[in-house]
């Protein structure tokens, strides 16, 4: 058996750093080195700079505790010889069609979506319409530049107060729930507004929706797509929805899975993940995040094209149900990515 090279590119210049490499040291773990042979890539957050990092011990650590990329041996992609690219880069610079771009100019295979799904998926001001035209319901809202802020906060203030309260703040291309703020009166929009923007130079306003946040993962194996069982989110103490804080530093968070729902409720949520997957022309894996509503009612909330990537993340954590182990999912993708052409038009 010929051992293919896997390059697992981590870090990077967005919110989401640690997560990322959160992610690249479980993939690190558990990758079978029986077929592949792992290097890890590390993007420094302060300036975006490359390094090959050792594998025992990759990265340094943030005062929250939380790994990043510090130093390594400076690297060039194009000299490693690497057959398959493994981007665990969550968020801009990363998950939004960058990296898959610079794939596809080196001709370099990679797992999950191409250039074009993966920046729409990322962009939920884009994201929405194309759900909505396919069938699918989203949460009521609005879309604000920062150019639109600067130029007629009355005006904006005046839109965002028409959709009424409770409402959800929140960067149009961030994840993790950085710059994401629930408000509950008039009073603190701005503040909101501004804390998004700080993050992003587009938001997005949206009705707060009711309802049980419940996901399913997405994954194509032999060119076949498949869904995950459904699992539920739930947050527990005193947080007022599934921040940063209950993701991923305070223990906050159960999940139920498979998700206390009928079954009937449960092929809607698989079907909705499908649709949401091929309306976007995602590939290799998405988690897609929707939310239930106490009428029997499904909300898309979003798409994640490369989801956290750890064995206690939740993809990982939806298939261990279905039956296949965090390795062989790792496996599935790399092979997926291998066998695939690439993406531009010939």
């Amino acid at each position: 058996m010929i051992i293919k090279r896997v390059a697992i590119m981590c870090g990077g210049r967005s919110s989401e750093h640690e997560i990322s490499c959160i992610s690249a040291q479980g993939v690190l773990g558990a990758i079978d080195r029986s077929k592949y042979e792992p290097i890890v890539i590390g993007i420094r957050e302060s300036d975006g700079a490359w390094f090959s990092l050792d594998l025992q011990s990759p990265f340094g650590k943030k005062s929250n505790g939380l790994p990043c990329v510090e130093n390594g041996a400076p690297v060039d992609l194009r000299t490693l010889g690497v057959d398959v690219v493994f981007p665990l880069l969550h968020g801009p610079y990363g998950e939004d069609g960058t990296i898959q771009g610079l794939c596809e100019m080196m001709n370099i295979p990679y797992v999950g979506s191409g250039v074009l799904a993966s920046a729409v998926a990322m962009d939920k001001s884009f994201a929405k319409p194309i759900f909505a035209s396919n069938g699918l319901s989203v949460a009521r809202g609005m879309v604000l530049t920062q150019q639109e802020w600067k130029s007629n906060q009355k005006e904006a203030m005046s839109r965002a107060t028409e959709l009424g309260f409770p409402l959800f703040v929140k960067p149009a291309r961030s994840g993790s729930s950085r710059g994401t703020t629930k408000v509950k009166q008039a009073d603190e929009l701005s503040a909101a507004i501004e804390d998004a923007l700080s993050h992003d130079p587009k938001v997005l306003i949206e009705v707060a929706v009711v309802g049980r946040e419940i996901e399913c993962g997405v994954l194509e194996i032999n060119g076949s797509l498949h869904t995950s069982v459904v699992g539920e989110v739930r947050v527990l103490g005193n947080h007022e929805f599934y921040d940063f804080e209950a993701k991923y530093l305070d223990g906050s968070t159960e999940f139920d899975i498979p998700a206390k729902i009928s079954e009937s409720e449960s092929v809607l949520v698989q079907a909705a993940a499908i649709k949401a997957f091929q309306a976007l022309g995602c590939e290799g894996l998405a988690r897609v995040d929707f939310f239930l509503t106490h009428d029997g009612s499904l909300i898309i909330n979003e798409i994640n094209t490369m989801p956290g990537f750890t064995p206690k993340s939740v993809f990982p954590m939806l298939w261990k149900a279905q039956g296949k182990s965090y390795t062989e999912i790792i496996s599935i993708l790399i092979e997926s990515a291998l066998h695939r052409r690439q993406h531009v038009v010939r």
